[in-house]
């Protein structure tokens, strides 16, 4: 059994190093996202600098490199009666290559995005539970990083309590995956405590002077 569990990590962390913002942003506008605004290789910097429409390519990038990478941790680790355990392998394997690229230099995203997919593809209701916090607190607080630890939160919670007793090891990879993106927004929790954190507008302000 260990030979596809190392096969479905490496493959996680390998997809993960594949960063849509910084792959985008090179690809569309010869610049690395990592030199602009906050200097984070993650959506929100990329969005402030590039646009929502150049935005979705980094959406669909992050995404559908975590469904690549739990469906074969899910595939290889089926004949053992552990498909939960194999996506969830895979989707935390994906999430540290994004966050901890060794081709970037280590310096990636927050994970925030690929999380999120992951936590579809484990169950699709934690998945939706995550988005819905989000959006809530979005549309509330305009702050994007209380937002993505709030969602996130909900993995630290939900996961040991949907699957403790069921797959214990789903259930702690589930809950290190919401504590290692909360982990990761640390500065931002400072700069929040601090009232000194950037709220993001979808819509830009100045669209009324047109």
């Amino acid at each position: 059994m260990w030979f596809p569990v190392v096969l479905t990590i490496l493959t996680g962390y390998m997809l993960g190093n594949l960063n849509g913002a910084v792959s985008i942003s090179n690809l569309l506008a010869k610049k690395d996202v990592r030199d602009q605004g906050s200097g984070n290789a993650g959506l929100t910097n990329f969005l402030r600098m590039f646009g929502p429409s150049s935005a979705l390519l980094v959406v669909c990038v992050d995404m559908l490199k975590a469904v690549v990478a739990c469906q074969v941790g899910k595939l290889l680790l089926t004949p053992y009666d552990c498909p939960l355990d194999g996506a969830l392998i895979g989707g935390m394997a994906v999430c540290v290559g994004h966050i901890f690229p060794a081709l970037l230099g280590f310096h990636g995203g927050k994970g925030v995005l690929s999380g999120v997919t992951v936590a579809l593809m484990a169950d699709w209701r934690l998945g939706l539970l995550a988005l819905l916090i989000f959006a809530v607190c979005l549309f509330v607080s305009r702050y994007v990083s209380l937002s993505s630890i709030l969602g996130t939160l909900s993995f630290v919670i939900i996961f040991p309590i949907l699957y403790g007793g069921e797959s214990p090891l789903a259930a702690v990879l589930g809950a290190a995956l919401g504590l290692l993106i909360i982990f990761m927004h640390r500065s931002n929790i400072v700069r929040l405590v601090k009232g000194q954190e950037t709220k993001t507008h979808l819509i830009h302000r100045d669209l009324n002077k047109q």
